[in-house]
């Protein structure tokens, strides 16, 4: 009789025959124990391997949590045994060429959504400090989402205000004009050139400054401010000094109840006041910790910069500053969260926001002009040239959870004047502008739809 011999590629009819699932596997309980370990030991040499690929290609050792990865790990489970890995080539050209085409179809219904309710084009722009490049990003957000097109390196062009302006204006084509309700980039002057060269060409659609980067800005002013820049050198100086230090970032923690100083935020300035407010929320820790028997006991009241970091920590008028600043502050980093954050579309709710954070401003001075009128010109500056824009009144005003709560605020020449001039601007046609002011009047009103006690019911909880 012929000897068996261990098949090593796969035969004619395995492309029809698939391995037995890993759910089916799953209901055999008398596979533990025959093949148990046997499995123990493939899998340690299997996992080994693909440890040593990720050693050997630098790669992120989260990488494991993709979706793909655990996509392919599978699907070469099932192929079994001879599989040829991929090529160069093959990764390169054909393989690339199909994911791309797979992309653009997984596209399709969010394309087909800008044609129907509009798009967004966003710029995100950053320096790569490795290569010395200047880099943008650009990304189309709709209702469905935010997708990727493409990156392009401007370091030639990032400062001519012409060229940024054709990079914008081959983007809204590309996308399609049609389509574009605005197109977003930073705040920096170049980029605030480009864009009213692109809506001089194009005047049906906006350009959009940058929400977060208008609010850093404002961030950055007040930060200028005497008293509110001193106290923010001291908190950095204070900050670097102890976790450059690892025993004396181990003895803050320990009277901290373990709570860090340092808070990262959504922007350089933010991160500033955030890590501020930390400060003031460990004021009485701090102070134990510099003048405890474990700090006099320690090496550090022999060290300069742990002398100067005490004296900072117990003077009153550094605390009195930081709390000055807060006051300031804070109600713009929370507008900035929401702003950058992704619970809700921040369009119908900026300008509510702006207003309620200069309210909760003025209140914390019990409503001293003289203590917040130099720092409200600051914000009023930044406001009026940069976000203050007719697509946040309009967002505002058709807002249902603001619309209804807040009516006088709502209804009001400046926000109505902000609605006019999108639906001027958006709408060619007449007599579709004449169709929106009715149904504009049916909205106002609360009535038809709007007025059923389901659609009430939404009106906080439905993003706008």
């Amino acid at each position: 009789m012929r000897k068996a011999t261990k098949r090593k590629h796969r035969g004619p009819l395995d492309k029809f025959v698939m391995s037995t699932p890993p759910d089916i596997l799953k209901g055999r309980k008398d596979r533990k124990g025959v093949f148990g370990a046997c499995d123990k030991d493939l899998r340690d040499k299997v996992c080994g391997a693909i440890a040593r690929w990720f050693f050997d290609a630098g790669l992120p050792f989260n990488a494991v949590s993709h979706d793909s990865f655990k996509e392919m790990t599978k699907l070469i489970g099932q192929y079994g045994m001879g599989l040829k890995p991929p090529s160069q080539y093959e990764l390169r050209f054909p393989l690339l060429q199909t994911e791309v085409a797979n992309v653009q179809a997984l596209l399709a219904p969010n394309r087909e959504e800008w044609a129907v309710k509009g798009c967004s084009i966003m710029s995100d722009g950053w320096r790569d400090s490795v290569v010395q490049k200047d880099i943008v990003n650009f990304l189309v957000n709709s209702p469905k989402g935010s997708v990727f097109i493409r990156s392009k390196e401007v370091s030639e062009v990032v400062k001519d205000a012409t060229m940024l302006f054709k990079l914008l204006d081959d983007m809204v084509e590309e996308v399609g004009e049609k389509n574009v309700v605005q197109v977003v980039t930073d705040n920096a002057s170049n980029y605030v050139k480009a864009g009213k060269l692109l809506e001089a060409k194009r005047p049906h659609l906006f350009w959009t400054p940058c929400a977060a980067h208008c609010l850093d800005l404002m961030l950055e002013d007040i930060g200028k401010i005497a008293a509110v820049k001193t106290a923010m050198k001291k908190c950095m100086f204070i900050n670097a000094y102890i976790y450059c230090r690892v025993s004396l970032v181990n003895m803050m923690r320990r009277f901290t109840d373990q709570r860090n100083l340092h808070r990262p935020a959504v922007t350089r300035f933010a991160t500033s006041f955030i890590t501020m407010t930390q400060f003031h929320l460990q004021q009485a820790n701090l102070k134990k910790m510099v003048t405890s028997e474990e700090w006099e006991k320690s090496k550090w009241p022999k060290e300069a910069g742990a002398r100067k970091l005490k004296q900072y920590i117990l003077q009153e008028g550094f605390w009195r500053n930081i709390a000055y600043a807060l006051k300031l502050t804070s109600p713009l980093v929370k507008v900035l969260r929401m702003v950058d954050g992704e619970k809700k579309p921040p369009m119908g709710y900026i300008y509510a926001a702006m207003d309620r954070a200069k309210e909760t401003i003025a209140k914390s001075f019990k409503l001293k002009k003289v203590k917040y009128e130099k720092v409200f010109e600051m914000i009023d500056r930044r406001w009026d040239c940069q976000l203050h824009q007719p697509l946040h009144a309009a967002g505002y005003f058709l807002n249902p959870a603001v619309h209804y709560a807040h009516p006088a605020d709502v209804c009001c020449e400046e926000v109505e004047r902000g609605l006019y001039s999108c639906i001027t601007k958006l709408v060619r046609d007449p007599i579709v502008q004449d169709k929106i002011m009715v149904e504009l009047e049916v909205f106002k009103n609360a009535s038809g739809l709007f007025g059923l006690p389901m659609a009430i019911r939404q009106r906080e909880i439905k993003s706008p």
